[in-house]
Parts: C-alpha cells; sequence; structure tokens
C-alpha cells in the first residue's frame, strides 16, 4: 500500500500556521482568522458576533480619527487590599498588559457619520468586563459631559462580570451613581442609547445599561442579572430555550431591536438624527 500513502513532490501542503484559522464559537466551524476580521468579527457560516475589544469597537464604529478619549487618567487601585487566589491589584495589572487598556471601561467623544456623539464601552476582556469604582466613575462622568454639552450619549455594555466585588461596596455604588447620572441625562431631554453585546450581566445590567432610551443588542447576546445556571439551581426550575439570548429579551420587551454589527453605524445615525430633530422640534416657539 506503500503506493497510496506516498505523497506526490508537487502536491501542496496542508499547513495550518497559529493565527490563520480560528474556531468558531457559536457553530464550531474552522474558519479563516482574517475573514472574521474582515467581516467585523462576525462568523460567515453562523452569524455569531465574536466579542470584540473596547479599542476594535471604537474603530468600527466611530468615524476615523474622530475619536477623542476622556478621563483616561483615573485608574484602579485596590481599596480593600483583598486578596483571593491572587491579590487584586496583581490581577489588575494582569489585564492591564493583556489588554492595553488601563481599565475596563473607554469613554470619549467622537462622530457617528457626522454626528457628534459622547460614546462609552466597556471591554470584557479587561476582567470581564466588571464594573469597579473607576469603570462606574468614567460612565458617570461622560454622562455629565453629554448633558453639559447637550450631546447623544452612547454606551456599549460587553460586561460579564458585573459589579466587581473586589471593591466591595465601592464597586456597588457605582450603579447608583450611573443611574442618577442618566436620570439628569434625560431630564435635559438628550438621547441615550444603550446597545447591549455578549455578555452583559449583573450590576451593569442592573444600571447603565438597562436605562436606555432604546435598547439595542446585537444577535444573541447574553444578557440578565444572574446567568440561568444559578437561576435553575437556585428556583428549582427548567428555564425556557434562548432564556437571556437577545432574541428572547426582544420578544418580552427589554430590548427594541437586535441589530448586526454590519448596520450597527447606520442605524446609530439614524437614531441621533431623529432625536436631533425632535429636540428642535420641541425647542420650537409654541411647542408643547
Amino acid at each position: 500500500m506503500a503506493w497510496f500513502r506516498r505523497r506526490r513532490a508537487d502536491a501542496p501542503r496542508r499547513v495550518k500556521p497559529d493565527g490563520v484559522f480560528t474556531k468558531c464559537e457559536g457553530c464550531g466551524a474552522t474558519i479563516v482568522a482574517k475573514d472574521i476580521e474582515d467581516r467585523l468579527g462576525v462568523c460567515r457560516e453562523c452569524n455569531y458576533h465574536f466579542r470584540l475589544p473596547a479599542r476594535r469597537r471604537v474603530e468600527i464604529t466611530l468615524d476615523p480619527d474622530s475619536f477623542t478619549e476622556l478621563f483616561a487618567d483615573i485608574e484602579s487601585v485596590d481599596p480593600l487590599a483583598f486578596v483571593a487566589q491572587r491579590s487584586y491589584g496583581e490581577r489588575l495589572e494582569e489585564a492591564r498588559k493583556v489588554t492595553g487598556l488601563s481599565e475596563a471601561a473607554v469613554a470619549g467623544t467622537g462622530a457617528i457619520e457626522g454626528r457628534t456623539v459622547a460614546f462609552g464601552v466597556t471591554d470584557f476582556f479587561f476582567m470581564r468586563g466588571s464594573m469597579g469604582s473607576v469603570v462606574g466613575e468614567r460612565l458617570t462622568r461622560l454622562a455629565e459631559h453629554a448633558t453639559a454639552n447637550g450631546l447623544p450619549l452612547i454606551i456599549f455594555c460587553g460586561s460579564g462580570g458585573g459589579a466587581r466585588m473586589d471593591e466591595g461596596l465601592l464597586s456597588l455604588m457605582q450603579m447608583a451613581k450611573t443611574s442618577a447620572a442618566l436620570a439628569r441625562h434625560a431630564a435635559a431631554r438628550l438621547l441615550y442609547v444603550s446597545v447591549i453585546t455578549n455578555s452583559s450581566y449583573g450590576g451593569t445590567m442592573a444600571s447603565f445599561a438597562s436605562l436606555g432610551d432604546i435598547i439595542l443588542a446585537e444577535p444573541k447576546a447574553l444578557m440578565g442579572f444572574t446567568g440561568p445556571r444559578v437561576i435553575e439551581q437556585t428556583l428549582k426550575i427548567t428555564l425556557p430555550k434562548g432564556f437571556q439570548e437577545a432574541e428572547f429579551m426582544l420578544a418580552h420587551g427589554l430590548v427594541d431591536r437586535i441589530v448586526e454589527r454590519k448596520d450597527m453605524r447606520a442605524t446609530l445615525a439614524r437614531l441621533v438624527d431623529y432625536s436631533m430633530t425632535a429636540r428642535a422640534a420641541a425647542a420650537r416657539p409654541g411647542a408643547a
């Protein structure tokens, strides 16, 4: 059988170099990594939306070179000297090295198809995007900046870690602080769009992520206060299929619209246009 195993000298070798291929987390297909990148982090086979780092989200959502970062000098400390398997300080430093970010939230101003907006995004890859005191402070200041300058506010949430319990009460209070800033933004009759990405849980969903005037979600994004396994074990129930997926939440009223990543920029631009038109109409003399 040697003739069967013999390989032609001119036959191309099937080599799989590191970084050339990746496995889809949605369907398990082996796909070309560059194809995923060209498709904005979306699988060609099943339309699975991969998680994106915060900087990449800024790059694909805002107009080129329009982003000005704010509040980047605010960084976390270790107020409780908290130690689990490793100290909180060590894990913060590791997250900074892995992501190139100083914290799990990036905030600033930019433009979407020429419309100036205040823009924030949480990064799942920085301690699962959990909300500590600095994440809450950056998003609160961003909302206050948007209110003071009459800007629409857009925040992408990808905080699968919820509140960052390593900071104790300092983390939990960010829920109230961000919510209060958004209430003042709403009182100024300014638009706030929340965009839920995979995954968004815990204190973030119990505060800023669920308070948008309009709540958008990417396909199949998971969201909720706690995970389905905890709910099933605690309540001794079997949850419906697709529970906590964006499509389930749309059917039950938590999400206003599911938007694919390729359509997100245009959708956000239209929403900003609608809000500016409505605000201008309300400001006319004699308007109710």
